[in-house]
Order: C-alpha cells, then sequence, then structure tokens
C-alpha cells in the first residue's frame, strides 16, 4: 500500500472518529440551544472567522433549505455596519475552534448590548467564548488530520457535524415535511418529485388523442400520428374510456394479422388500460409507467371520461428521472 493511500486512510479514519466522539455531546445543552431557537421569533445568525466562517456558511445553507431562517454575519463586517442586521429576537451562533479569536471577542460585548441570546459554538470550554455564551455546544476533538495540527480538518468536520444535528433537530421539531423542502427547492430535480402535478405535465383538450370504438382503425392509427403521443383513447358513447391503442397493440396486431381494412378500434385496444388522477404528482405517473413498462398514462375525471395524456417522455425532460423503456 502506497503512503498516500495510507495518509488518505489515516485522514478518514481521524476524521470519522471525530464525529463519532461527537454523539456523546449532544446533551441537555443541546436540547437547550434547540428550545432557544425554536422559541425565538427571529433568525439564527451564524457567524465565524476563516474556515469557521466557511463552515457557518453552510450551516445557514442548511438551516434556510430545512426551515429555519438563517443569515451568515462575517466578524469583521459586523463592526463595519453589518451588526445592524442583528435583532433582539434573533439566536447567535457563534463558531470558533480556539474560542478566543479576537473578531469574536470583540462582538461578545456588542451582542450583549443588543440583547441577543449566543450559542458558543466551540473547541475550547475554558475560553472566553466559551464563557460568554448562553449555550456552549462543545465540538473539541482530540487531534486533527493535519499532521502539524495547524489546518482545521477534524475540527471542521466536527462544527459541520454538528450544525447538521442542529437544522435536522429544528427540522424534525418543527414538523418540516418532504413537502415543504420541496417548496423551497422548486428548480431542483427532487422539488420537482414532490411539487410538480400530473396535472401541470398532461396534454389537454384538443391534443388527447381520442376516438370512438367504433372507428375504423385506419382512422384510430390517423389519430395516434397526428398527436404524436404512441396512442390513442377508445371511448363509449357517453365518452368513457374504454381502452387504449398503442403502438405496441399495433405492432402485436400486425403480428397475426396484415389485413386491418375491417377492423375498428376496439379490435385493436387493450382494454382497462392503467389511468391517473391530475391531482396526483407527477413522480407517481412516472412510478406507475416504470413498474409496467408503459410509456403513457391516461388522465380521468370521475366519470372515468380522458381529460388529458401524460407521457413517459415529457416526465424525464421535465427532470423527473427515469428512462423511456420502448
Amino acid at each position: 500500500m502506497s503512503k498516500s493511500i495510507q495518509k488518505g486512510r489515516e485522514v478518514v479514519r481521524i476524521e470519522a472518529q471525530a464525529i463519532a466522539a461527537l454523539e456523546a455531546k449532544i446533551d441537555e445543552r443541546f436540547e437547550e440551544a434547540i428550545d432557544l431557537i425554536y422559541q425565538s421569533t427571529g433568525r439564527v445568525v451564524v457567524t465565524g472567522i476563516g474556515k469557521s466562517g466557511l463552515i457557518a456558511r453552510k450551516i445557514v445553507a442548511t438551516m434556510n433549505s430545512t426551515g429555519t431562517a438563517a443569515i451568515f454575519l462575517h466578524p469583521s463586517d459586523a463592526v463595519h455596519g453589518d451588526l445592524g442586521m442583528v435583532r433582539k429576537e434573533d439566536v447567535v451562533v457563534c463558531i470558533s475552534k480556539s474560542g478566543d479569536t479576537e473578531e469574536i471577542r470583540e462582538l461578545m460585548p456588542m451582542f450583549r448590548r443588543i440583547g441577543v441570546k449566543v450559542i458558543s459554538m466551540v473547541g475550547n470550554l475554558n475560553s472566553h467564548l466559551a464563557k460568554q455564551g448562553d449555550v456552549v455546544l462543545d465540538v473539541s476533538v482530540k487531534e486533527e488530520a493535519c499532521p502539524h495540527d495547524l489546518a482545521p480538518t477534524a475540527s471542521t468536520t466536527a462544527t459541520l457535524a454538528m450544525g447538521d444535528a442542529l437544522a435536522i433537530a429544528l427540522l424534525d421539531r418543527r414538523g418540516f415535511t418532504r413537502e415543504d423542502f420541496a417548496m423551497f427547492h422548486p428548480g431542483g430535480n427532487l422539488g420537482k418529485r414532490l411539487y410538480l402535478k400530473v396535472e401541470e405535465m398532461m396534454v389537454m383538450g384538443r391534443n388527447i388523442p381520442i376516438v370512438p370504438e367504433t372507428v375504423p382503425l385506419s382512422e384510430a392509427i390517423m389519430e395516434m400520428t397526428s398527436k404524436r403521443l404512441g396512442a390513442t383513447c377508445v371511448v363509449n358513447d357517453a365518452g368513457a374510456l374504454l381502452g387504449i391503442v398503442t403502438d405496441g397493440d399495433l405492432r402485436r396486431l400486425l403480428q397475426k394479422t396484415t389485413d386491418v381494412s375491417g377492423l375498428v378500434a376496439r379490435d385493436a385496444m387493450t382494454v382497462d388500460p392503467k389511468t391517473i388522477r391530475k391531482e396526483l404528482l407527477a413522480a407517481v405517473a412516472l412510478e406507475e409507467m416504470e413498474s409496467f413498462n408503459i410509456t403513457q398514462l391516461v388522465v380521468v375525471d370521475d366519470e372515468h371520461r380522458p381529460v388529458g395524456m401524460v407521457h413517459l417522455h415529457d416526465l424525464v425532460k421535465a427532470g423527473l428521472g427515469g428512462e423511456a423503456v420502448g
């Protein structure tokens, strides 16, 4: 085994041990921090300098996407006017490995004047920041992965994990749902899977391929060709869905006979095809298609009349995932 592989594995081991040790530190103080944030009417203001500042930004992003409003405050900018963004109803999370960072020390008296509560996330429980915080979260580590104990590695990993623990515990406390998450992520594939409805993806009105059951099969084929969905609905006199004729149905029919001159639509249709309601999620339609190896679903109303058709390719193009079937 090469030295590089050994060193890489050592780093992963050290950081994994740091996170494992963090579990025991999720205690009553953690609960106090959750209570402070949950009961506040303001935002979570997260601050830190250097590598801690980078971790702070990530924690802010995670909180915002999971239902807890948060902002990042750069310590240097804070003393030059940005402190004005902090309100008494907010909760401040100060991150520092040493707990004695000069910029953070300068901010503490200002936070006290504002009257904001402070959660100290520190690697040194004897530090100034630890002594000044209303709640102290211990993110100390036994050792850094850096052999010179200079570059924050295991410590930033542990701090990030603690931030994730706060965000997800708050998510649970708020009852934040998959649908809530989708609302905050409408542009992503996950958001689309959780938010996009069938009615937003289906073809409607004159674009729906529909033929009566007694129409000559040749006309049904023309309807399929003109609407370009690879299928046509077959309905009775009341407009209720009886079946569907697909490209696959036609191929199977032609394997039995090449003379279709006397056939009508009902002779080639699949009876009682899979259907879906327009108010359901488009992701449900996709799962149905993939489960039954079909490329379209008829959307029906309470009277089982076709009100739309949704095609697999359109769902895939919309970013819902999945692969087309033949």
